[in-house]
Order: structure tokens, then sequence, then C-alpha cells
């Protein structure tokens, strides 16, 4: 069974590139938004001193995340109107592929039954902006190539790659708006 929706959207790119803050944005402005996967499975893991930490065990982190977008997905199914997710289910493909780990079957299957809208939002990566936290571990080199792989990996799923201008985060919400509407 097919779970195509054409009202989601998917803000992807590497780390540090703006997507969290146009999220926000764009719930500030009314819509249905997602929370990252990555950031939520990290705080609640640190909380409890789990080990599904991708400093720890990479691939029970990206179980975690497949888990967590795929429960977005349906969550966003009962919500009307457009959705924007903070990544989506290809971004545990894509880093599955960036950390060396085999992309399982299932996570393949995944990718092809929860579907977003053919346009998904690339956010490039942005030096000036990149910064490291307790969350965000990775070094510029690593978010530089997980930005190729979200790429990678998105056109490899049939998805049309827009990609988001460097610009103040009211430019970008405008961008995305607008090449949403023609969806």
């Amino acid at each position: 069974m097919s779970r195509d929706s054409n009202r989601f959207f998917v803000l992807t790119g590497g780390p540090g590139s703006g997507k969290t803050t146009l999220i926000d944005r764009l719930a500030a402005a009314g819509f249905a938004t997602s929370v990252e996967a990555g950031r939520g499975i990290i705080r609640d893991q640190v909380a409890i001193s789990g080990t599904a930490l991708p400093w720890h065990d990479r691939a029970l982190f990206a179980e975690l995340m497949l888990a967590w977008e795929m429960r977005s997905h349906a969550i966003a199914a009962t919500t009307p109107g457009p959705v924007f997710f903070d990544r989506g289910v290809p971004d545990v493909i894509g880093y599955l592929r960036l950390v060396g780990l085999q992309v399982a079957a299932h996570a393949e299957k995944a990718a092809e039954e929860f579907r977003y809208n053919s346009k998904v939002f690339v956010l490039p990566h942005w030096p000036e902006i990149f910064a490291r936290d307790s969350e965000r571990k990775q070094d510029d080199d690593e978010a530089r190539r997980t930005h190729a792989s979200m790429v990678e990996t998105y056109a490899a799923c049939g998805y049309e790659l827009v990609e988001v201008p460097k610009a103040p985060v009211e430019e970008r919400l405008a961008f995305v708006l607008d090449n949403a509407t023609s969806a």
C-alpha cells in the first residue's frame, strides 16, 4: 500500500545548515512540522544513559531514527494541510551510507512506502552558520559529506531536489512556501 502524500514536504541537508531554524519558523507561521529524529533520540538517550547514540551504536541509532520517521509520517497523515518534516525516511538511508553501514532491506522498503512530496528542499552546507553543540558533534567535513549523502540518497529515491538559498530565515521561508504551493 502506498503512503504517498503530496502535502508532506521534507527539508534535508547536512547538520548546521539551518533546517531546524527554518522548521521552527514554519511552525511559528502556523504550519504543521515534525521534530528531527536525530536530535530527539540523542536527547532521550542521553537522558536515560542509553546506547543508541551515533558515537556509541550507530546501527541502533539508525533503527530508532527509522522508527521515529515512520511514526512522524503516520502522525502527519492525521494532520490536515501541508506538513513540513525536519528530515525524512530517506535521511536514515543517507546516514547509514555515510557511516559505512549496510542499508537493510526494511529501510529501503520504508523509503518506498513512506513517501513525501516529489519536491524535497535541500539546505546547502553553510560554514558561516555551522556550529557544533552537545548533540551535533560532527565537524565541518562530516557536515559536507552528510549533505552530499542526502542529495545522492533523495535523488536515488526519485525526488526532485530544490536547493534553498543561503539567505535570512524569512527569505528562506518565503522560498519554501512559494515552491511548496507550486508543487
